[in-house]
């Protein structure tokens, strides 16, 4: 199946939690919620002013965040796209937001002219941390349990964090460039972050621990995530595919070559048998084969 109803280049994807719709945003200034069996949009948010950069459903179903290139942050009902909240405490450039497991807390990573993480409640925009120690951010995940988060930024370090006081558990270094991607696994057990350098590394989110390097792309890996049951990754590059491997052994499962152009963005579903994935204007729905 390929979605249409974007008029310009998709950056951002999110499956709803029940897996029955996608949250997809991008430089047209406007999000679309459609159904991925039918293409049929249900909703267009649009009431951002700027090209769209980042969109996360939130846990509970209910409400969706869209970050845009004017620093915004866009909380609104997921149901009849009414706007909650605004948040405008970024500088420029929001790249990557991270929901809190109870959907009350989001974190927003600021790129260009930003380098920040700034950890917020949802509904009222009170701000309750700061982050700042690392350079221009480009990817933020919210453990599936807890307070933790984790960042990577541009000059490669890859960051574990508490949401509320800021205390760094983890640091990792072993990317050579920027890490463009990182996601925790939804059993919270792993780590993947990837970046310029092509590489995704999987690390023990207790220990930091390296548990697997997967280098069978050729160029910059900019998006990945994880199947629901942690098992697999699926991983976007600028070498035009989607590679779907085994987490832990980086054997590989498929590599989608359909696409002319670099992965922007990709996210599997919830149900464990679909990727979303987009190289330009349009969302194509691959079915995963294991």
């Amino acid at each position: 199946m390929l979605y249409t109803g974007h008029t310009d280049n998709v950056f951002a994807l999110s499956w709803s939690p029940d897996g029955l719709r996608i949250a997809s945003g991008g430089r047209d200034k406007t999000v679309h919620i459609w159904d991925p069996e039918t293409g049929t949009a249900s909703l267009v948010y649009s009431a951002h002013s700027n090209y769209i950069l980042s969109v996360a459903w939130s846990p509970d179903g209910r409400y969706i965040a869209s970050g845009d290139t004017d620093g915004n942050v866009h909380v609104w009902d997921a149901a009849i796209g009414k706007t909650v909240y605004v948040y405008t405490r970024h500088a420029r450039f929001v790249r990557s937001i991270a929901w809190s497991p109870d959907s009350h807390i989001l974190a927003s990573g600021g790129e260009y002219g930003d380098s920040t993480v700034q950890v917020w409640h949802a509904f009222t925009g009170a701000h309750l941390y700061t982050h700042t120690p690392q350079y221009r951010i480009f990817a933020v995940s919210w453990a599936p349990h807890g307070s933790a988060i984790v960042s990577g930024s541009f000059d490669g370090m890859v960051q574990v964090w508490d949401a509320m006081s800021g205390a760094v558990s983890q640091t990792y270094r072993g990317h050579n460039g920027p890490v463009y991607a990182v996601q925790w696994s939804p059993n919270g057990q792993y780590i993947a972050s990837a970046g310029q350098d092509g590489t995704i590394h999987i690390c023990d989110a207790v220990t930091g621990a390296l548990c697997h390097i997967y280098r069978e792309h050729q160029q910059a890996v900019k998006t990945l995530t994880w199947a629901p049951d942690s098992t697999h990754i699926a991983s976007g590059s600028d070498d035009t595919t989607v590679q779907v491997w085994q987490a832990l052994t980086g054997k590989q499962v498929h590599t989608y070559t359909k696409s002319h152009a670099w992965i922007r963005a990709i996210a599997w579903s919830p149900p464990n048998e679909y990727i979303a994935a987009t190289s330009g204007k349009t969302v194509e729905i691959l079915h995963v084969r294991a």
